[in-house]
């Protein structure tokens, strides 16, 4: 099997602020993240990335805050999977809750050295 990474991105705005909505959304990751597991596909269920970062371009040692202010979607989180194809785990993107927020999910191949 091959692994693939799994790069959420969303607008930081977009997610729930409400309690009950976070909760709802906490339950919703957990569940689909379960089922990947349940399925021995699992690699590392990943975690969040903070909004704050900094950006450093090697050309002219520019460093800014990140790439937040140029960009909508930021990139919340990833996951790494197993899988015997793109189009396979492509299926299993299509079941990321952070489509309930208007985000997205790129797909990677992790091609091993």
């Amino acid at each position: 099997m091959k692994e693939f990474l799994l790069v959420f991105k969303a607008d930081y705005n977009a997610m729930p602020k409400t309690p009950e909505e976070m909760q709802a959304n906490t339950q919703n990751w957990m569940n689909w993240i379960g089922g990947i597991a349940a399925q021995n596909k699992l690699s590392d269920r990943g975690n969040r990335l903070d909004r704050a970062g900094t950006v450093v371009k090697k050309g002219d040692g520019i460093i800014s805050d990140g790439p937040y202010t140029e960009i909508k979607e930021s990139i919340m989180g990833y996951t790494l999977i197993k899988s015997d194809s793109l189009d396979e785990a492509t299926e299993i993107a299509k079941g990321c809750p952070i489509f309930n927020f208007g985000g997205e999910v790129e797909v990677r191949e992790i091609n091993v050295m």
